[in-house]
């Protein structure tokens, strides 16, 4: 078990769990591990608008320069663009101060390689082992200090690459697009994008005033995009989370597309225009069996993964697969990015309909999915789902399914909560199941 390290990043509440202290030591822990030769490291910093990014953003700075690393600042910058310029400024390392979906409260530190790639369960282990020790002997000298410097332009360039990611010749010109940037880390950059390519663009979600990222905006609180959409009659609705890694679709009718969704019909082109590297994706154990059927109609596989787009990715680079995502709208493009990127898979997205020319309730409703049920149950400690009262009512649901169905139940890897999903072809019962279950939890939590 790790200590600090989560399935994505290390993340919790702002100033309580992730302390100036605790960033300062991620940063000296971090700078050494990537202290890997005789030249001088750097690292860049990008963030999103959540307040307490000032706060660990300086300690960071303390923490990288104490043990001789010099720091780029990039300011508000979504995650994979960080990804992105990490190895296009050659540095030994990226970091992202972001708690992506969480509300302002939150906030976490996600560390990538020189590679551009989120870093391995082994090396989280070595920063681990660092933070936790006296360092006081490894600290650089005086003359060794690393230094500190913001960086301009670095907006420009994101979307300069994201424009690129279009095929060549296409542009968006007649399309009405109302973009949701959730007041989060993409907020000037998503904007400008979509117009330079021609889209007549309607933003919300841009006016982040430090506590109001996510907050009735963004790809979880998708209902302000359904209902501008309605109220502009545009074409498509696109919603970016927090720290812009994740997208979710709204189509003309005010109607959400999910990730499925979007990997179905992205899947379809890719497969039509021979761009897919394998035969198939790579997605999560909580996507709808919906996908894989349609997907399995195309002559195509659809791989599983735990939760979390860094296994999605890892199956991915071990296996050759160049297309991969969750249902919550972590599409992964490994020819264009190292990570998650929500504007370049909505520019994907619209590349599908701007060839189709059809609507987007068309070109993005590709299967019907199979009734599904998500709940969550917050727990204040302990280990509930090693209680045999909750084995035992997972072990009756999964019976009452009989092989119509799946249960999925698992742990978050970013809060204390275990989230319950079912699905099958009968809806109420997948309902009774997860309630059955639910109810079991939440009485051993409490």
């Amino acid at each position: 078990m790790r200590q600090y390290f989560g399935t994505d990043g290390i993340r919790g509440r702002a100033n309580s769990t992730i302390t100036p202290e605790l960033a300062m030591r991620v940063g000296q822990a971090a700078g050494l591990v990537f202290n890997r030769g005789d030249y001088r490291h750097r690292v860049v910093i990008g963030k999103d608008t959540r307040l307490s990014g000032y706060m660990i953003e300086n300690a960071l700075v303390a923490g990288f320069t104490s043990v001789g690393m010099d720091t780029l600042l990039l300011g508000p910058m979504p995650t994979p663009a960080v990804a992105m310029l990490t190895r296009s400024m050659r540095a030994d390392l990226g970091v992202m101060i972001s708690a992506s979906h969480n509300p302002f409260e939150d906030n976490g530190i996600k560390l990538f390689g020189p590679d551009g790639f989120k870093l391995s369960d082994t090396t989280e282990k070595r920063i681990e082992k660092f933070i936790n020790a006296d360092l006081t002997r490894r600290l650089a000298t005086a003359s060794q200090l690393g230094r500190a410097r913001r960086v301009e332009g670095v907006q420009a360039r994101y979307v300069e690459f994201a424009k690129r990611t279009l095929p060549r010749g296409l542009d968006l010109d007649g399309l009405r697009i109302v973009l949701d940037c959730a007041n989060g880390a993409a907020y000037k950059v998503a904007p400008d994008a979509l117009w330079e390519l021609g889209a007549e663009v309607f933003a919300i979600g841009i006016e982040p005033d430090g506590m109001n990222i996510n907050r009735e905006v963004g790809s979880t609180a998708p209902e302000a995009l359904q209902a501008k959409v309605r109220e502009l009659r545009a074409d498509i609705g696109i919603a970016l989370d927090g720290d812009a890694d994740r997208v979710i679709i709204v189509d003309e009718k005010g109607q959400l597309v999910d990730g499925d969704q979007l990997m179905a019909a992205i899947a379809r082109s890719w497969r039509e225009d021979e761009r897919l590297s394998k035969p198939g994706i790579v997605a999560t154990v909580m996507s709808n069996l919906g996908l894989e059927r349609y997907l399995a109609g195309l002559g195509l596989e659809t791989i599983r993964t735990a939760v979390g787009d860094r296994y999605v990715l890892e199956h991915m680079r071990a296996h050759g697969y160049n297309l991969g995502g969750e249902q919550s709208g972590h599409i992964i493009m490994s020819d264009y990015a190292t990570t998650g990127d929500g504007l370049v898979a909505a520019l994907q997205l619209l590349s599908v309909v701007k060839r189709s020319e059809k609507p987007v309730s068309e070109a993005c409703h590709s299967f019907d999915p199979l009734p599904q049920v998500l709940k969550n149950v917050r727990y204040a400690g302990g280990d509930p789902l090693g209680d045999a009262r909750v084995n035992g009512a997972i072990e009756a649901g999964r019976k009452s399914l009989d092989g119509n169905g799946r249960l999925v139940i698992r742990a978050s890897g970013t809060e204390p909560v275990i989230r319950v999903m079912g699905e099958g072809d009968d809806a109420d019962l997948v309902t009774r199941v997860v309630d059955d279950i639910v109810g079991v939890i939440s009485r051993v939590a409490a």
